[in-house]
């Protein structure tokens, strides 16, 4: 059966309704100690490309389980009552998160216009990740 809905479509639907701040905003931002930047991006990613310093990883597959105060996994730091300033590579996952967050009640939240790799390309800060070791 065909999907009735593709990835080009979700991604649109999210940023009609959701806050994209552009790389001077998210410049300004990153120096507020009342902003928390999320690296939503796989923990390959980060080891290959590095990541926004100070930035908070919580892996795509665990944000809302992070962020539900309900949840066994929830993390303290979203209940902060911080802005969030989610990112991904380009955008696309970052929207999706953003919108689901926004859903769920997390405000204030926006995401990165271009993700990580428009942030890396403006030559903005970057810091390598540690890799994991077994």
């Amino acid at each position: 059966m065909p999907i009735t809905k593709g990835y080009k479509q979700l991604v649109a639907e999210a940023h009609a309704k959701i806050r994209t701040l552009s790389l001077e905003e998210s410049k300004i931002k990153h120096d507020d100690p009342n902003v928390v930047f999320v690296d939503i991006r796989d923990v390959r990613e980060l080891e290959r490309e590095g990541m926004i310093p100070g930035a908070l990883h919580a892996p795509r597959g665990m944000l809302e389980f992070w962020v539900d105060p309900e949840s066994p996994y929830h993390k303290e730091i979203f209940s902060s009552g911080k802005e969030f300033v989610l990112y991904c590579h380009s955008g696309w996952r970052s929207s999706l998160a953003t919108a689901t967050l926004q859903e769920m009640g997390l405000s204030p939240v926006g995401h990165i216009e271009g993700g990580f790799e428009s942030w890396k390309q403006a030559g903005l800060p970057v810091v390598e990740k540690a890799r994991h070791k077994p």
